[in-house]
C-alpha cells in the first residue's frame, strides 16, 4: 500500500483544482462547486495575517510538534489553564508558518450560522456572507476557535466534516459544498479545569484532534516572560512569580483558578510605570480572582511577604 500523506493524514484527497467527481455523494439539495486559489481569494484573508512576530517563549517541544501536525493538516486542540499562552502560541505559529489566522471567541449564544455564514439583505437585495470558518476554509487560513466548549454542542458539530479526511464544509442554506483549501487547519482551545457534565466536548469531536497540553512555565522561564512583556526588572518579576505560585497552590481550596501569567504581566506593567508594587498586585492579581474576604487577606499577606 502506498505510504503517502493523502492516505495517512488530513491533506485533501482530491486534485489541486478541487474538482469534485460526478459520482461523489453529496447531501440532498447541495450543489458541489469548485474553489480556486485566485489572487482575489488570497486577498480575502490578508487582513488576518499576523504582521509582526509575536513573542513566544517555548517551554518544551510544542513548536516542533505543531509544525509536524500542520504538515499533515491535523486539527489541533490546545488544553490548559487561562492565561498560560495558548492564544499567543497560535498567533506565533501562524506567523511562523506565514498563514492567516481567523480567530473566533466562542460563546453560548453562538450559532452555526455565526461560523459558516448567512444570507443578508442590503440595498441590492440578498447576498451571502461567509462566516469565519467558511472564509478560512475557502482561502487557506488557520481557524482558531477559542474556548470552544463555551459554544453549544449543536454548533460545534459543524466542524466535524472539516476535521476528518473529508475536509469539506456543506453550506446547506446556499446549496454549496466548500472543499477546504490545502492550507486550511482548525485549532481549538479550552480550559479542562472548567469542564462539567453539561459543558464538555463530545468524544466524536475530541477524537478528530491532536492535542497539546499547556501549563504555567517553570519559575525562571515565567519570570523571563514577565520581564520581556511588561518591562519590569527581573527581581520584581521573580517576586511576582512567587506570589502566583502561592495562589496556584490554593486552587480548589478557595480559588477556582490561580494567578495566570497574563495577570503577572499586567502587574509588572503597572510596576514598571511607577505604581507601588503593593497597589499593583492588589489591582492586577488579588482583586480580580476573588471576592472572599479571607482569601483576599491570605493573598494580600503573600504579596506583603515579597514586597
Amino acid at each position: 500500500m502506498r505510504d503517502d500523506l493523502t492516505r495517512r493524514g488530513y491533506l485533501p484527497r482530491r486534485n489541486p483544482a478541487f474538482h469534485v467527481p460526478a459520482d461523489s455523494p453529496t447531501p440532498s439539495g447541495v450543489v458541489p462547486r469548485a474553489v480556486t486559489d485566485t489572487a482575489g481569494a488570497t486577498a480575502g484573508l490578508d487582513a488576518y495575517r499576523v504582521a509582526k512576530e509575536p513573542y513566544y517563549r517555548a517551554v518544551a517541544d510544542e513548536i516542533e510538534l505543531y509544525k509536524a501536525a500542520y504538515s499533515v493538516r491535523m486539527p489541533m486542540m490546545l488544553k490548559g489553564p487561562t492565561g498560560c499562552g495558548k492564544t499567543r502560541f497560535v498567533e506565533y505559529m501562524a506567523w511562523k508558518l506565514g498563514k492567516p489566522l481567523v480567530t473566533v471567541a466562542c460563546n453560548e449564544d453562538m450559532t452555526a450560522s455565526d461560523l459558516v455564514g448567512r444570507f443578508l439583505l442590503d440595498a441590492n437585495g440578498t447576498r451571502w456572507q461567509d462566516g469565519p470558518l467558511t472564509m478560512a476554509a475557502r482561502f487557506g487560513g488557520i481557524c482558531y476557535l477559542d474556548e470552544v466548549v463555551e459554544a453549544r454542542q449543536d454548533t460545534t458539530v459543524v466542524i466535524h466534516s472539516l476535521t476528518d479526511a473529508r475536509r469539506i464544509l456543506p453550506l446547506e442554506k446556499k446549496g454549496e459544498i466548500v472543499e477546504a483549501h490545502p492550507d486550511f487547519q482548525v485549532v481549538i482551545s479550552y480550559n479542562p479545569g472548567y469542564q462539567s457534565l453539561m459543558k464538555d466536548l463530545k468524544q466524536s469531536t475530541k477524537q478528530r484532534f491532536g492535542a497539546l497540553d499547556f501549563n504555567y512555565p517553570e519559575h525562571e522561564v515565567e519570570a523571563e516572560i514577565v520581564v520581556h512583556e511588561s518591562g519590569v526588572d527581573l527581581e520584581a518579576a521573580k517576586k511576582l512569580v512567587h506570589i502566583a505560585e502561592h495562589a496556584r497552590n490554593l486552587k480548589g481550596h478557595g480559588l477556582d483558578e490561580g494567578i495566570s501569567t497574563r495577570m503577572l504581566i499586567y502587574a509588572g506593567s503597572l510596576i514598571s510605570r511607577g505604581v507601588a508594587p503593593l497597589a499593583a498586585c492588589r489591582v492586577a492579581l488579588v482583586r480580580p480572582i476573588t471576592d472572599d474576604p479571607d482569601m483576599r487577606n491570605a493573598l494580600d499577606s503573600a504579596v506583603t511577604t515579597y514586597f
